[in-house]
């Protein structure tokens, strides 16, 4: 078993903890992050797959984002200058995605930090003074940490230790998604790169091929609604993955399409309703704090900002 000892440990390394991890290590803190994730992404994830001798990347995860806050656009534009994000018009004007998928700018900004995979936060307690954090094969021993994953996940990991951050993450209700990512051989008969109908049983679906920076010749994503998902919740990820993408076929009405590749996965907290009240919440005599697109809104800016919001408290004057 290895210990680290550090300033401050941040738990998540999707968009919120990576925005507050970037604005800690700017102020010349020492940070380390860990995720149980195998890479960069959360629910920007990308997912790769070798069909016909070639890789293609799959955004199985968010599809796309906006930018309203001015701070925000301003991280936006940095991006866009290194190339990790370009604007994609299917989704809307002003929507931009991730290149060469939807994790770019995510793993430009972890590349910057000390970030741990596969390590999976399963206790926190305080000793002396100081916070421990058992991650595995890691013990990290820490002035101050910073929880930033979904709204479920924070509450159980927080039960015993920061009670009324427990309590405020369990009043988020998010939303399960079943994603479906399949390649065809030939074009489907849609003349559209982006598809959306919230009341349909695929409430979106994206020509991800088409997106700027993407390999491969017809590959979708098809998300299904938040109804239909629950419907299908507990079903295995090769059938759901069969059931939704005929789904797909009576909404468009493509008759006669084989996928050569499919897969399923389905996302438990793919979308949270945001709790009222602050951005961040941080505990100034504990040291502990936590950020997420629950306590803003369900968007990337939403995740951004609230990572960001928790950052500054972090170095705001005793």
């Amino acid at each position: 078993m290895g210990y680290i000892h550090c300033d401050i440990c941040v738990i998540g390394a999707g968009m919120a903890g990576l925005a507050c991890a970037t604005r800690l290590a700017e102020a010349g803190l020492i940070i380390t992050v860990i995720d149980k994730g195998r890479g960069p992404g959360g629910r920007m994830a990308a997912r790769r797959a070798e069909i016909g001798g070639e890789t293609v990347s799959f955004d199985h995860g968010a599809q796309y984002f906006t930018a309203r806050d001015s701070e925000f656009r301003s991280a936006v534009k940095n991006w866009k200058n290194m190339g990790v994000v370009a604007r994609w018009s299917a989704a809307g004007e002003e929507a931009f995605v991730g290149t060469p998928g939807m994790n770019g700018p995510v793993r430009a900004m972890a590349q910057n930090l000390d970030v741990h995979w596969n390590t999976r936060a399963e206790t926190i307690t305080r000793e002396n003074g100081a916070w421990k954090v058992e991650a595995g094969d890691v013990t990290l021993i820490v002035k101050t940490v910073l929880v930033a994953v979904p709204a479920e996940q924070t509450h159980v990991l927080l039960g015993g230790v920061a009670s009324e951050f427990s309590a405020i993450a369990s009043k988020a209700q998010s939303a399960p998604c079943w994603a479906v990512m399949a390649a065809f051989d030939r074009p489907l008969d849609i003349a559209a790169d982006a598809l959306r109908d919230p009341d349909a049983a695929i409430s979106w679906a994206a020509r991800n091929s088409a997106k700027p920076g993407r390999s491969g010749s017809e590959c979708w994503v098809l998300h299904a609604s938040p109804a239909r998902s629950r419907e299908l919740l507990d079903v295995a990820k090769e059938e759901a993955g069969e059931i939704l993408l005929q789904d797909f076929y009576d909404q468009t009405g493509i008759t006669g399409a084989k996928p050569v590749h499919i897969a399923a996965h389905r996302w438990l907290y793919a979308m949270a309703e945001a709790v009222p009240g602050d951005p961040a919440r941080y505990a100034a005599d504990q040291r502990i704090g936590i950020a997420g697109d629950y306590l803003h809104s369900p968007r990337v800016e939403g995740a951004w900002l609230s990572g960001v919001a928790l950052a500054e408290k972090v170095l705001a004057p005793d």
